[in-house]
């Protein structure tokens, strides 16, 4: 059996070149991201929002729900894949980073298809059962404080219709979950028990992808 490759820069680049569509509106807020407190560790990569993009596309995603918007990165990668009638809910605990994102949403004209909610994400992910009903999304990705995961899960599920994805990210959390200085750390503890708990959940299908900071693919089963 074929092991994992190991992605050197060297071939972190030549992948980069042969597969990343890039552009200066996506380049010039990652670049704002990273001169900001935490910003280069709490944003995705480049070939992740346009792993998420591509995912959007080929459900055929009209619904689709963001835990974490941090500075609006996957949000617009997101946003740019749905259809003009789609939209996008995206969530978080600061007004500050939706701030930050609106103006490249608007020269990427797609803030149109952008709700942004300002709150605890399980009320907001609550109110939307409530707003839309069960099983109404298509999409949902999970990128927020690590601790209150298996809520944003559970919720999230309730949102999910049957054969919808959920995206959750960092679940190797920088390697923290096999590392035992960490055992008790609470947000590493609550990504192990996720993925344990995704493992045995007979309601999904589940793939964990060994790229970036780990990405579980999470298929609700009709």
């Amino acid at each position: 059996m074929a092991g994992q490759t190991a992605f050197a820069d060297e071939l972190l680049d030549y992948v980069r070149s042969v597969s990343l569509r890039d552009d200066d509106i996506l380049r010039e807020l990652r670049e704002a991201t990273v001169g900001l407190p935490m910003g280069r560790a709490m944003q995705v990569m480049a070939e992740e929002g346009q792993l998420l993009a591509l995912l959007v596309s080929l459900t055929g995603a009209r619904s689709v729900v963001e835990v974490g918007t941090f500075t609006g990165y996957s949000t617009l990668c997101m946003a740019r894949a749905l259809p003009p009638e789609g939209r996008i809910v995206t969530c978080d605990v600061s007004e500050k980073w939706p701030m930050i994102a609106e103006p490249y949403w608007q020269r990427a004209r797609v803030a149109d298809r952008i709700e942004v909610r300002i709150g605890d994400a399980r009320e907001t992910l609550a109110a939307e059962i409530d707003r839309q009903g069960e099983q109404s999304a298509d999409l949902i990705f999970i990128d927020a404080d690590k601790v209150n995961y298996g809520s944003y899960y559970e919720l999230g599920l309730r949102l999910l219709r049957p054969g919808g994805l959920m995206i959750v990210d960092n679940t190797v959390f920088f390697g923290r979950v096999i590392d035992p200085r960490f055992r008790d750390e609470p947000d590493t503890a609550a990504v192990r028990r996720l993925n344990a708990f995704i493992l045995g959940d007979e309601r999904v299908d589940v793939s964990l992808l060994t790229m970036a900071d780990g990405i579980t693919l999470v298929r609700k089963r009709g």
